[in-house]
């Protein structure tokens, strides 16, 4: 059985991305729980994170194909909010997406990918971007 947490910022795209892998693991749905954490840096309004889009399409999706999962939310860090649901949890594999950025904006404004990377105790996934499938004709003269 796969304990899994998955870090889901605001992007839909790398959201669908870290729910597609997790889909893609071996063993059928029943096999994999689930807990989607989104963190708020910054949360005036007092917002729900089931009203984060990201996170309403990793649900819709989860639902589709059964895998059963929860939502929690966290303000603070996001790599330190990371790190402890995941210990809480027990989960025995972090699933994030990252983003693509120049050396120099690594170096300037961090990435909570490579720290949670750096920092955990489990393995850690980083998905790539989920690729529509299309066909390609090549037609002969």
């Amino acid at each position: 059985m796969y304990t899994v947490l998955i870090g889901v910022d605001d992007d839909e795209e790398r959201a669908r991305s870290c729910a597609q892998a997790v889909a893609d693991l071996p063993g059928d749905a029943a096999e994999k729980s689930v807990t989607v954490i989104h963190s708020f840096t910054n949360n005036p309004s007092g917002a729900s994170a089931t009203q984060v889009r990201s996170v309403r399409e990793v649900s819709e999706f989860f639902d589709e194909q059964g895998i059963e999962y929860e939502v929690a939310e966290s303000s603070g860090d996001p790599t330190e909010q990371i790190l402890d649901t995941a210990e809480e949890i027990g989960a025995n594999l972090i699933v994030l997406a990252g983003r693509k950025r120049s050396p120099a904006g690594k170096v300037l404004f961090g990435s909570v990918t490579q720290s949670v990377i750096l920092n955990a105790d489990i393995p850690v996934m980083v998905a790539g971007e989920v690729k529509e499938t299309a066909e390609v004709r090549e037609t002969t003269d």
